[in-house]
């Protein structure tokens, strides 16, 4: 059996990652879709709106076949991390190709900046670096740093637009580790990614989607044309069911006790707190009422709200520096959230050229790395009302794949 794999968040599953998943698979001559996805805590430092049980279900109804999680450790890194980790579980799930979406279009721009920033390394990163000290965050300073030794030119990829950043270290991470997983890509339509107003027709970015699902003055149903039916009454009964959709603003109070209580050496210890910037959060945390004004208060030209949202996040979960690299260090492993029919076919024809551990259930698995998962999940858990947040958890540990 042939596998596309997917790398995602489906924050949540909209009719844009429905295009994608069929897209691929079509382009691909693909018999099974595979996704990596995103658990409790995503990539941009943002909680799930809802758990990844539910996430997962909504990819399962949605034409994939086999839902993986890709662990904390990578699902809340910087882009290289990210794809580093994500294309490393689809390599080792045999996967034949991964396809991504992208405004640029052509595989060609990604292999050939690839090339380029490979023969440039030295310069670039030097070139980087001095970019970075005049208070530029690394996107930034990549796109001056080629603009500033004539590395780019009008056709060339852009590498300040989010997908093309992450599109390119998935693309560097699958040739640079020589992996047999081949990159494709798909065009984009219709939204971008951090478009945040509904647009007309039936396609509107996860952003601006969410945007308008937290929005106390508008009703869930305007976002109901950009979505498919599943999705829109999965979210409406997870609302019925746990009153909420998660966001930055239920974790205020546990983030701004953890500030407040924790020194600033202790703060120092938690990965991606780096430079001092444990003071500045320390006194915003004093004088702020929501995460939003913290947020602005600390926000800088270096610290981008992406960049600090991640930050808070390991803060949160007590994310060490000593820890991470220990786990970002050794092997990963495959934890199944759910599959379909194909997905367990595929599973069965595989698992015995896969080399990573396979886990259903965490019931006496031991994994360094599986911890953090698992205390990321009890944490997203914490949002909602005192007498929800039992079954939730439970889920954790024994909730079985979703089939």
């Amino acid at each position: 059996m042939k596998a596309v794999g997917l790398i995602v968040e489906y924050n949540p599953f909209h009719n844009g990652h429905h295009y994608h998943v069929k897209t691929s698979k079509l382009q691909n001559d693909a018999d099974v879709v595979i996704a990596v996805m995103s658990g409790s805590f995503l990539q941009r430092g943002e909680p799930a709106l809802v758990s990844k049980w539910n996430r997962a279900a909504m990819a399962l109804q949605g034409g994939v076949d086999l839902v993986i999680e890709l662990p904390y450790i990578y699902s809340t890194q910087h882009a290289e991390h990210f794809a580093a980790g994500a294309v490393s579980l689809l390599e080792a799930l045999r996967c034949d190709t991964f396809c991504f979406g992208s405004e640029n279009g052509s595989i060609e721009a990604f292999l050939s900046k690839h090339k380029q920033m490979t023969e440039h390394t030295e310069e670039i990163n030097e070139s980087v670096r001095g970019f970075i000290k005049e208070g530029n965050n690394y996107p930034k300073a990549i796109s001056l740093a080629l603009e500033h030794l004539g590395l780019q030119q009008d056709g060339d990829l852009d590498l300040t637009k989010p997908n093309n950043i992450l599109g390119y270290q998935y693309v560097r991470a699958a040739l640079e580790s020589n992996y047999r997983i081949q990159p494709t890509l798909i065009n984009r339509i219709a939204a971008g990614y951090h478009d945040t107003q509904l647009p007309t027709g039936t396609i509107a970015s996860a952003t601006s989607i969410r945007k308008a699902l937290l929005d106390s003055d508008q009703e869930t149903n305007t976002t109901e044309s950009f979505m498919p039916a599943y999705t829109y009454h999965d979210l409406k009964n997870y609302i019925q069911t746990f009153e909420i959709l998660h966001q930055w603003e239920h974790y205020w109070s546990l983030l701004q006790y953890k500030l407040i209580s924790s020194t600033v050496e202790e703060l120092e210890k938690i990965y991606e707190v780096e430079e001092g910037i444990q003071h500045r959060m320390k006194e915003a945390a004093l004088v702020s009422n929501t995460f939003a004004e913290f947020i602005m208060k600390v926000k800088t030209k270096r610290y981008t709200m992406t960049r600090l949202q991640r930050i808070c996040v390991h803060i949160l979960t007590h994310t060490k520096k000593e820890k991470m690299k220990r786990c970002l260090e050794e092997p990963a492993y495959l934890r199944i959230l759910g599959f379909t029919e194909n997905g367990r076919k595929y599973l069965n024809e595989k698992k015995k050229s896969v080399e990573l551990p396979l886990i259903s259930k965490i019931a006496n698995v031991q994994h360094e790395a599986l911890t953090f998962d698992i205390q990321a999940s009890i944490i997203h858990s914490l949002a909602l009302p005192q007498n929800k947040q039992k079954k939730m958890i439970q889920r954790e540990y024994q909730q079985p794949i979703i089939v």
